[in-house]
């Protein structure tokens, strides 16, 4: 077994032990908790009638019914059920007499409270499985006082706690009340791998029933008496600010008790990472329905004027940068123009190995290629919600967030009251991948109840959201690659950029398999607001690096994916440079799994196929897709998908996490897509921005994971960026057409 020390101390034991971990991304929020697998194991124990509390991650019962604490918010990732999952292991419990309740915001119990990057399993992984593990061990020195035996001698097994040679044994449940009286231990030990019961094995949802039956779980459900409703109404443009409003009309109208306008952070604030916001005054229009403020809506008048260029300096965790917003109304017909006239200029050189220009100079063959992406929206199901109660005592606030324990120390500069008087509690976000870290409508959520003295709920309409940021920037890629006369990769060039940052990660692959590599990038400033996408910049570059890596190995006259391999085998045993942020071996190892499933070798001419293969999150994907073309419309027939995520805790939640973010990636590969005309958005609804429909999902998808004993890494967002090239590099099968710029089809099919 691994030792792991705990860090003495009942109320600082998760907040320093997740610090001696690495770190936790946790956040927190009392919601009502539900029996895990109600339809297929019914529970076979009352609610206790005394619950005793062992750490900040569990209690027990009587009766030996556990509840678990899960750590972070849920955005239909299933980390409410895998994290508890690890808890329960080390624990040694019976899933079956597990509750799981969402953990509340408690700074002082807690740290790094928030979820972004597919990190919840990877860092919470050592916290979880000590939790669980200090109270299995505390249970034992409990059995071995109350029975004065040794503490070497007392063994556990799905909730029961054993003395062989005396024949005693307890439930954790008659024992709960005396281990909660008994120190943390110093050092617990962890179970070997061999040994998990629960972790590996496949968990129902624990919210499922209650997602397909419609129980109350998300912000849009929130209900108080006396609640009103408020609506934000912003400048049409980017580059524009609120000058005056005419709210003669709106005041007027039915149910509608206030009108008026607030400015989301005061001037003077140094705005943190995610206190993004553009229009930073908006106006708002408060009253009794949601259908009466909609109407009020289109009876307010606001005049706007232009902004102007200016300078500020934010924070990122204690790193200082300034942010520069130019003045002005954008087009996206300028955005490509800038980004072509950008990457002709001098770049700023992120890596260089070797002498790439010799190279490229003596290269037999040079292949060149420019991609481009557009905006991007992230169109959550549910639209930006929150409800606040603010009061002189105290700030309750509930909805769906993904940064809490940032955004409370936001809430508590702008409203001028310390963090202990505000309760932010997490419900279940219906969607994020980003959009919910920026939480400026909270805020404004917080002013609303405040100015009016009374319980409201702000709701944002799907055209808020659309309009008003945030997005995945624009972005441009220049590759180049020089072949020798054996056709031979000798020279590789990257020259990224995007409005407003750039998406180039200079170390990952090819960087280490090329002997002369150049990777370098630019930016060019927006006032339009960007932020985190699902798998930020990896997106894009994953996309064109691997669209174009399948160009090249054509004009090698090599198969795509053993040109692939060959590069990564180079970069194994010999690999140049010494900041490579890869693994070559389990690179490979995808690439040889996705191989075999998707019977690579074995090629129907009726199919046409793409691969495509991707390092980011800590995590390893690759996507062999095929498609056939129907009428003109290409129809993704199947997608094989290898995945090395280390250890993964729950085979389902994982291929199904797996499979939305393939299906995602579809969408927005052939039809994502916002464009800006004079700084306005030229869609603000569904019925204008195309999204992937039922019909249109992969008739098919097979998940395989890499089977290994290396502690758990990403899986949110690992299986997002391949999709796009390898779904272009099927098209490109299909029809002869190389695919450079995103979307790849734009036009919906009726």
């Amino acid at each position: 077994m691994n030792s792991i020390k705990t860090k003495i101390g009942r109320r600082a034991f998760i907040k320093n032990t997740s610090l001696a971990g690495g770190g936790l991304v946790l956040g927190f929020s009392f919601l009502n908790s539900c029996k895990p697998g109600q339809a297929e194991e019914m529970a076979v124990k009352e609610m206790p009638k005394e619950w005793f509390e062992i750490n900040s991650f569990l209690k027990i019962g009587e009766n030996g019914l556990v509840t678990i604490m899960s750590p972070n918010p849920e955005g239909g990732q299933n980390v409410k059920t895998s994290m508890p999952m690890i808890v329960a292991d080390e624990l040694d419990v019976d899933w079956k007499d597990v509750i799981v309740e969402q953990a509340p915001l408690n700074t002082d119990a807690f740290s790094f409270q928030f979820i972004g990057g597919s990190q919840a399993i990877r860092r919470g992984w050592p916290g979880l499985r000590m939790a669980g593990a200090s109270a299995r061990q505390m249970l034992r020195e409990a059995a071995a006082k109350t029975w004065q035996v040794p503490l070497e001698e007392i063994t556990t097994a799905a909730g029961v706690l054993y003395h062989e040679e005396s024949g005693k044994s307890s439930g954790y449940g008659e024992m709960a009340s005396v281990a909660a009286q008994i120190p943390v231990p110093d050092e617990v030990e962890l179970k070997e791998i061999k040994d998990f019961k629960i972790i590996g094995t496949s968990r129902k949802n624990v919210d499922g029933l209650k997602i397909v039956t419609g129980k109350p779980l998300f912000g849009s459900d929130t209900e108080r008496e006396g609640m009103l409703i408020a609506m934000i109404v912003h400048p049409p443009a980017f580059g524009l600010k609120l000058k005056s409003v005419d709210d003669s009309a709106a005041r007027k109208m039915p149910g509608i008790t206030d009108v008026f306008t607030v400015k989301v952070f005061n001037d003077d604030y140094e705005k943190a990472f995610f206190d993004t916001r553009t229009f930073n005054e908006v106006a708002v229009i408060v009253g009794n329905s949601t259908w009466e403020v909609m109407n009020a809506k289109k009876a307010l008048k606001i005049e706007c004027e232009p902004i102007e260029s200016s300078t500020e300096t934010r924070d990122r965790f204690g790193n200082k940068w300034q942010q520069r917003t130019p003045a002005g109304l954008e087009s996206t017909t300028d955005h490509y123009a800038q980004m072509e006239a950008m990457s002709a200029q001098v770049a700023i050189i992120r890596r260089k190995d070797g002498n790439p220009e010799a190279a490229f100079k003596n290269a037999a063959r040079v292949i060149e290629r420019t991609y481009t992406a557009p905006f991007l929206a992230h169109n959550c199901m549910e639209p930006m919600n929150f409800f606040a109660d603010v009061t002189d005592e105290i700030a309750e606030l509930i909805g769906p967030l993904q940064k809490p324990e940032l955004t409370e120390k936001t809430l508590s500069a702008r409203l001028g009251m310390p963090v202990e008087k505000i309760d932010i509690k997490m419900t279940r976000l219906g969607g994020g991948y980003g959009r919910r870290s920026y939480a400026h409508w909270l805020v404004e959520s917080a002013l609303i109840s405040q100015k009016m003295n009374s319980p409201i709920k702000l709701i944002y309409s799907r055209e808020d959201d659309m309009t008003d940021g945030i997005y995945r920037p624009a972005y441009q890629a220049k590759f180049r690659a020089g072949l020798d006369s054996d056709n031979n990769l000798i020279a590789f060039h990257i020259n990224a950029g995007g409005i407003p940052e750039s998406p180039l990660a200079a170390n990952r692959f090819p960087a280490g398999a090329v002997e002369n590599y150049l990777a370098e990038d630019w930016t060019i400033d927006s006032n339009l607001t960007v932020g985190s996408f699902r798998a930020p910049r990896s997106n894009f570059m994953a996309s064109s690096e691997q669209s174009f890596l399948d160009e090249v190995a054509e004009a090698a006259g090599k198969d795509p994916i053993d040109f692939r391999l060959e590069l990564l085998d180079k970069a194994s045993k010999n690999p140049v440079g010494e900041n490579n942020d890869y693994e070559a071996d389990r690179y490979a190892g995808v690439l040889k799994l996705v191989k075999e499933k998707s019977n690579w070798e074995n090629k129907d001419p009726n199919i046409h196929r793409g691969v495509s293969a991707y390092f980011c999150h800590n995590s390893y994907a690759a996507q062999v897709l095929d498609l056939v073309i129907n009428n003109g419309q290409p129809i993704v027939q199947k997608v094989t998908c290898a995945l090395d995520c280390g250890i993964v805790v729950n085979p389902d939640g994982a291929a199904n996490m797996a499979e939305g973010g393939i299906v995602d990636g579809i969408g927005n590969a052939l039809y994502g897509e916002l464009t800006f005309k004079d700084g306005v958005p030229e869609k603000n609804n569904f019925d204008t921005y195309s999204i992937i429909r039922m019909s249109e999902s992969p008739k098919e998808i097979e998940v395989h994971f890499v089977q290994n004993d290396i502690d758990p890494t990403g899986l949110g967002e690992p299986t997002f960026p391949p999709i796009f090239a390898a779904l272009a590099n099927a098209l490109y099968k299909a029809s002869g057409k190389r695919y450079y710029h995103q979307p790849f089809n734009s036009k919906k099919p009726v």
